[in-house]
């Protein structure tokens, strides 16, 4: 390498550069190095299953599992759900307010409005996971929230779709019960047998404000209560919202359609009205408590049926209704305050001046974007949300920060992979007098900033997924260069899976000079990495064995040589818990769901179940 870079050349150096409109050389794709025999298994010359777009990531501890806490907490959420649905149908089930509604609907009355209480509950929760300040500020700042306790906050997207699909599933139960009683509403209307159903239903014949039955004509059919009046309307706008969010978030979705997904998403804003307004005309009601203590339905109701112009019991006063009082609004409005404020910040924020000071393009089509904006500070693997607005005004997607926070400006990484990144890799390569604008939102958290919390580390990126372990390595990089004393971690493992070789020149540079470094401060073993070619053919690994008996990589420099295949998982998790028998190993993964499962399993499988031994802790970034 012939001296040590500056880390500003690391991401820097190999492809086209564009700086200030102007085009600045590029560099020939290197050949493919050769197999180690015993670490990789053989594959097929492509590997798909190394698709994953970028910037989606967001660490995610222990798998899919969150752990005992998570557990406790996923417990509590489904206790609430359970209480609030069997409290409130027993309490419309069997309250007697209820009695004379009952006996038109029957137990659809409890199923609807336990449900609803349901759907409160979960409205009121389905915002929180997705104010990325709060969430941030509680990982950082805030000296309460135990280390412990802020890993939950990892899994804020995951509880974001359990909670989705909790109000999926209520408004199912809550829509087909009124479904029941709009029709249990209509057959009372036209009954003329005299029951107690009919007798109820024409009470607003004698007197218009003491009506229980909303329909109040025979030729009024479910439909048109479904779509002319407020609870009707708004409920079916509030489900087809629900229903367009829930179906577009599909993960084939996400990635072959961000744009859909995006767009769709902001239907909550009709959702969160919809469900203000929902209750308002109050078509659901009960007895009042005067009414109640003048005639109790319980020593009354028989006379309502049997009631005679002549009778003068004190039965034979008609009982009065009052309607349900809006519910709704009382719980969902301290979240949406708090996730307007949380927007209204993100927009401040994002007007603030952006100043991209370099854009690189590497091989495989991956822009990067250098930048600088005042007051901006990152932690090591923390995202921010980018925004083009000569490409679109709405459209914010996350990527992986790729620069250490000891660096003056900070930098991003573009991989082709729809419309959107295609569209701004095009925009900067287009030779104009000035950069394009960009706004940038964040930078938000990750699990990923307590890499240094444990004395070993196995960072596993897989294609694009390299750039959040590029903040990491670079900012090791730094504590070496001003021999930082108080850096916790001893050893890490760093595995990068691609599968063409040019990828590989993305960040060669700076393992070559972590290499450098570290062997200039006695700590050579410091990182150990590995380099895994997924995809190659003749030719590539032709060269590889001519060159095979050479001291460094053909394709990087580098002392260790390129592997052909995937990891072996097995042995590579056994040799680390044979080198650190007693130590607590965490495993971060950035790439897709398969290798994710593979991982998870090596984790439980090589974690000792003697607390004293060694445990790998796993944490994989999805967003």
């Amino acid at each position: 390498m012939g001296g040590l870079l500056p880390p500003e050349t690391w991401l820097g150096a190999p492809g086209l550069m564009l700086q200030s409109g102007q085009l600045a050389g590029c560099l020939p794709a290197h050949p493919a190095p050769w197999v180690a025999e015993g670490h990789a298994r053989p594959l097929s010359l492509h590997a798909p299953w190394l698709g994953d777009t970028p910037g989606q990531c967001q660490w995610r501890p222990n798998g899919s599992r969150p752990g005992f806490l998570g557990d406790c907490c996923q417990a509590a959420w489904l206790g609430i759900n359970i209480f609030l649905f069997t409290y409130y149908f027993l309490f419309f089930d069997q309250d007697e307010r209820y009695f004379y509604t009952r006996a038109i609907l029957g137990s659809a009355l409890a199923w609807a409005r336990a449900s609803a209480k349901c759907l409160n509950f979960n409205s009121m929760l389905i915002l929180l996971p997705v104010c990325r300040n709060l969430l941030s500020f509680l990982r950082g700042t805030c000296s309460c929230c135990r280390r412990t306790l802020r890993k939950q906050l990892d899994h804020n997207l995951t509880f974001h779709k359990l909670v989705a699909y909790a109000l999926a599933l209520f408004t199912a139960v809550h829509t087909i019960a009124h479904l029941f009683n709009l029709e249990r509403y209509n057959d009372s209307q036209q009954a003329t047998d005299g029951s107690l159903a009919a007798v109820l239903s024409k009470m607003h014949l004698q007197n218009s404000n003491k009506w229980l039955n909303p329909i109040h004509s025979n030729q009024t059919t479910v439909e048109y209560v479904a779509f002319t009046t407020i609870p009707g309307l708004t409920g079916v706008i509030i489900t087809l919202a629900l229903i367009l969010m829930v179906t577009s978030s599909t993960e084939f979705i996400r990635r072959n359609y961000f744009e859909v997904f995006w767009y769709t998403h902001h239907l909550f804003i009709i959702y969160f009205a919809g469900l203000v307004i929902h209750g308002i005309a109050g078509l659901v009601r009960g007895q009042t408590e005067d009414s109640m203590e003048e005639v109790h339905p319980q020593r009354c109701a028989e006379y309502l049926v049997h009631n005679h112009k002549e009778c003068r019991h004190e039965c034979c006063k008609n009982p009065e209704f009052s309607s349900i009082p809006a519910e709704s609004w009382k719980w969902v409005l301290a979240p949406v305050l708090l996730y307007i404020f949380e927007r209204i910040l993100r927009v401040w924020r994002a007007r603030q001046k952006v100043v991209v000071t370099k854009a690189v393009m590497h091989p495989a089509r991956v822009l990067e974007l250098q930048m600088q904006k005042k007051g901006f500070r990152m932690e090591v693997g923390q995202y921010i949300f980018v925004n083009c607005p000569a490409i679109s005004l709405l459209e914010w997607h996350p990527f992986t920060l790729t620069s250490a926070p000891e660096e003056e400006s900070f930098s991003i990484h573009i991989r082709a992979a729809g419309d959107w990144t295609e569209r701004i890799i095009d925009t900067f390569q287009q030779q104009k007098p000035e950069m394009p604008r960009i706004e940038v939102d964040g930078p938000f958290g990750t699990a990923s900033e307590d890499v240094f919390q444990y004395e070993v580390a196995m960072l596993v990126g897989a294609g694009i997924g390299v750039t959040p372990f590029a903040s990491i390595l670079k900012s090791i990089w730094y504590k070496f260069q001003q021999a930082d004393q108080t850096l916790k971690t001893k050893k890490i493992y760093f595995y990068w899976l691609c599968r063409d070789t040019g990828a590989f020149a993305w960040f060669n540079d700076l393992l070559a000079s972590l290499e450098q470094k570290m062997a200039e401060s006695g700590k050579a073993d410091f990182l150990t990495y590995r380099l895994f070619l997924t995809g190659w053919d003749s030719s590539i690994a032709n060269n590889a064995a001519v060159h095979h008996d050479t001291a460094t990589d053909t394709v990087t420099g580098l002392r260790h040589k390129t592997i052909f295949g995937r990891p072996m998982w097995n042995t590579e998790f056994s040799a680390v818990a044979t080198a650190h028998p007693r130590s607590v190993v965490g495993v971060f993964l950035c790439g897709p769901g398969a290798l994710a499962k593979d991982l998870q399993k090596s984790c439980h499988q090589h974690s000792s179940l003697d607390p004293r031994k060694v445990k790998f802790y796993f944490n994989k970034e999805n967003f």
